[in-house]
């Protein structure tokens, strides 16, 4: 067949572009082609810089929170009310307790799972005073906590020296109080 014969045409039915119709098919596949890779060249870079959106004049959730109120989402988002509360209510302790007992009696640490608050006290008498004072005290700290965060108040009693050993110990004992197992 030479050049100018036609061609017989394609089993579709529709004849092979020639010419001038060709080139059209040709340019528009480059143009797509080059469309497409410039598309995701500008996916990349948007997502580069952080998904391509730009702020506007209106508020949006990129926007920057207060410190207070990006605390609270934290604590929020983390589940951590509780623990939050009794921390304040550990930093008011004077407030709650009177100044008196919170010279002598100091809140050490909140058990959340058990709903233990546990604290110090300087002395015994303050330790039993405190005892007496206790359901009271859980009482107040429901009602300024919510109903069932504090069940109970665990009080400590002032802790003991550390025991000091002399030079002349024995090996292997365990000081003064190893004749009495």
């Amino acid at each position: 067949m030479t050049e100018n014969t036609p061609q017989p045409p394609k089993p579709s039915g529709q004849p092979e572009p020639s010419g001038v119709d060709l080139a059209r098919v040709v340019l528009r596949a480059a143009k797509d082609a080059a469309r497409a890779r410039g598309d995701a060249a500008q996916q990349k870079k948007q997502a580069r810089r952080g998904g391509g959106l730009r702020s506007g004049a209106h508020a949006d959730g990129r926007d920057p929170l207060a410190l207070g109120a990006a605390i609270n989402r934290l604590i929020t988002e983390r589940g951590w009310e509780a623990p939050a509360a009794v921390g304040g209510v550990m930093g008011r302790w004077p407030q709650i307790v009177g100044e008196d007992v919170a010279k002598h009696c100091v809140p050490e640490r909140y058990d959340e799972d058990e709903r233990v608050l546990v604290v110090r006290c300087d002395s015994t008498a303050w330790a039993t005073n405190l005892r007496l004072l206790a359901p009271t005290l859980v009482a107040r700290l429901n009602e300024d906590l919510g109903h069932g965060r504090v069940r109970h108040i665990k009080v400590l009693a002032p802790s003991a020296p550390a025991r000091r050993y002399g030079p002349l110990r024995a090996p292997g004992s365990s000081g003064p109080g190893d004749t009495y197992r």
